[in-house]
């Protein structure tokens, strides 16, 4: 099965942290935990057109979560840092928060 752009970036991650790394061109993605960088890298240049220069994922484990008698862990999932070029323009989203 073949992913377009939209299944591979779920949703950005704005915290406080992600913010901060936009001067830097540096925006946070959720993304897909079955892709990898390249296919990351082309899903932002195709969405936002922009040119990316570096991506680093990492899988973020779930967290314990209890309620009442019931416990689990919440799912896992991959976060993508992705870094623009730097004569490369900015993702209009986010500039909009900062």
């Amino acid at each position: 099965m073949v992913k377009t752009a939209q299944d591979i970036i779920i949703k950005p991650i704005i915290t406080e942290r992600s913010m901060e790394n936009i001067a830097l061109k540096k925006y946070t993605f959720k993304v897909d935990k079955a892709c990898n960088k390249i296919e990351i890298a082309r899903a932002v240049e195709t969405l936002f057109g922009v040119k990316v220069k570096k991506v680093n994922t990492l899988i973020v484990k779930g967290h314990f979560k209890r309620q009442g008698r019931s416990e689990g862990y919440t799912s896992d999932w991959k976060k993508a840092m992705v870094t623009l070029t730097e004569n490369s323009k900015g993702i209009e989203f986010f500039e909009g928060m900062v």
